[in-house]
């Protein structure tokens, strides 16, 4: 299939591009905006400039200008992981086989752009990753594959990365050979949950908190969407204002805070 990728995540773009070619398929350009760009890490120039370099590299400034480019490509699949716009109904009607999404999590669960941060937030001991036919609605369409892994430890992106590739990388194969098949896919269950943004206050610390919310809180804004400056909880360390990074339970090379009920070691923090 000549495959469209739809994107703002600059390590997606390379890994689905080098997937889509394993499984003999053609990816054949990037389409991005650089409208909300900052949701995704403030890469908007790198993922322009390191770009594969057989993609052809479309900027939309509309989404009234999206279904005229796609068409120039006469694809036969979009694939759509990390954007910032609902693609219109006449965008969708563009490829053959329709638009696949992708989406960290379990859907129907946490739809919407925070989907990581708020299980994390939650206390979920596993994330999901769902490939889906992208309808109207954000996150709604039916499932063409899904699978989950542990959430253990993590505190940043770089570090749950690894277990997301290797998920992608098992779902892909079955959600493209369904779509081309024309499968229509399965109808996500119940009502689900959407999930916005983190609400501004709850980047402060509260140390009245239990020690495992906070733990937990510190975690999520690193998962949070939004420029990495804005990924850490805050607190006040010394008089001075900092970006919590990491926390740990274990006594090590950081500094003590105390909780409502136990003792966090904050062992990564930096000036905001």
């Amino acid at each position: 299939m000549r495959v469209v990728l739809i994107s703002q995540v600059p390590p997606a773009t390379h890994g689905l591009s080098a997937l889509l070619r394993g499984l003999g398929h053609e990816p054949v350009a990037l389409l991005c905006s650089r409208e909300h760009a900052s949701r995704y890490g403030n890469e908007f120039e790198r993922l322009v400039r390191d770009a594969p370099g057989d993609l052809d590299v479309v900027i939309q400034a509309t989404r009234q200008g999206i279904a005229p480019l796609l068409r120039r490509y006469e694809p036969d699949l979009a694939l759509c992981l990390g954007f910032p716009w609902k693609l219109p109904p006449d965008a969708l009607a563009v490829p053959r086989h329709g638009v696949v999404n992708g989406h960290p999590s379990l859907l129907p669960r946490y739809r919407g752009p925070n989907p990581v941060a708020w299980a994390i937030r939650n206390g979920e001991s596993e994330i999901g990753f769902t490939l889906h036919r992208m309808d109207a609605e954000l996150d709604t369409g039916n499932i063409l594959a899904q699978a989950s892994v542990r959430l253990d430890d993590e505190h940043s992106w770089e570090e749950l990365e690894p277990k997301m590739v290797t998920l992608v990388g098992d779902l892909l194969p079955v959600a493209l050979a369904r779509a081309e098949q024309g499968d229509p896919g399965d109808t996500q269950p119940g009502e689900g949950s959407y999930e916005s943004l983190f609400e501004p206050e709850y980047r402060w610390i509260d140390r009245s908190r239990p020690a495992a919310e906070i733990y937990r809180q510190v975690r999520a804004w690193r998962f949070a969407s939004g420029p990495p400056e804005e990924r850490g909880a805050l607190t006040d360390l010394d008089g001075q204002t900092v970006r919590v990074l990491r926390t740990s339970f274990e006594p090590g090379d950081g500094r003590a805070m105390e909780c409502a009920d136990g003792t966090l070691w904050l062992v990564g923090t930096e000036a905001p």
